[in-house]
Order: structure tokens, then C-alpha cells, then sequence
């Protein structure tokens, strides 16, 4: 390299240094606004989205053997590697399924969740007041 290249480079990357410190002082001297409500009238008019995603999960968590991401056809591709033989894949297979089986609950609880998010949201006017 030149040393006219190279007094080039050195100077772009002093300038990317100078820039890059200033907007980091810049960002850290603001302060991030602070939330001015709690987000109930947005989770009300979320709530049917919400409520129909949940339903989706839960219906493909489920189903059969024949429907993708379902529990039962994981199970399926578990006891089909155990008598492969193939060690690894039955421990990789078997985490994803008690996770995904883990999940079957918590999407319980969060439905019964929703439906009380609901019944306030219809006696304080969707979160308006």
C-alpha cells in the first residue's frame, strides 16, 4: 500500500471512531421514553388475534400423526429413530418433543388468561378509560 492509501485509510478510520463515539454520548445522554399507560386499550383490540393464534397452536399441537408440528407426529419420528438405532437423534427428537409437549399447558393457561382479559375489556369499554 501507498502511503498516500494508507494516510487515507487511517484517516476514514479515525472519522468512523469519531463518528461512532459521538452517536454512542449521543444515545446514552437520552433517555428512552417512559411508557405513559399500561397497554390495555392495544390489548383489547389485540385480543381476538391473540385468542385465534392460540387456538391455531393448540389444534396443531393436537392433531394426528398426519399434520405437521403436532405432537403426536413427533412422537412418531421418536420411536422411529429409537429403532433406527441412532442414539443422537432420539436425544435431539425427544428435547424438542417435552418442549413441545411442555408447551400444550401454557397455552392452556394463557387461553383462560385471555378469556379474563376479555370480560374486562367489555366492562371497562376496551380499555378506553
Amino acid at each position: 500500500m501507498h502511503a498516500r492509501g494508507r494516510r487515507l485509510f487511517v484517516g476514514l478510520a479515525a472519522a468512523a471512531l469519531l463518528v461512532g463515539g459521538t452517536t454512542a454520548a449521543t444515545a446514552a445522554s437520552t433517555p428512552a421514553p417512559t411508557p405513559t399507560g399500561d397497554g390495555a386499550r392495544a390489548l383489547c383490540k389485540r385480543l381476538p388475534k391473540l385468542d385465534n393464534r392460540i387456538d391455531r397452536a393448540l389444534t396443531r399441537l393436537n392433531a394426528g400423526v398426519g399434520t405437521r408440528g403436532s405432537i403426536a407426529r413427533l412422537q412418531k419420528r421418536v420411536d422411529n429413530a429409537k429403532s433406527a438405532g441412532d442414539d443422537a437423534i432420539v436425544t435431539y427428537l425427544q428435547d424438542r418433543l417435552d418442549f413441545r409437549t411442555s408447551l400444550v399447558p401454557a397455552l392452556q393457561q394463557r387461553q383462560k388468561d385471555l378469556t379474563d382479559v376479555k370480560t374486562w375489556c367489555q366492562d371497562n369499554d376496551q380499555g378506553a378509560s
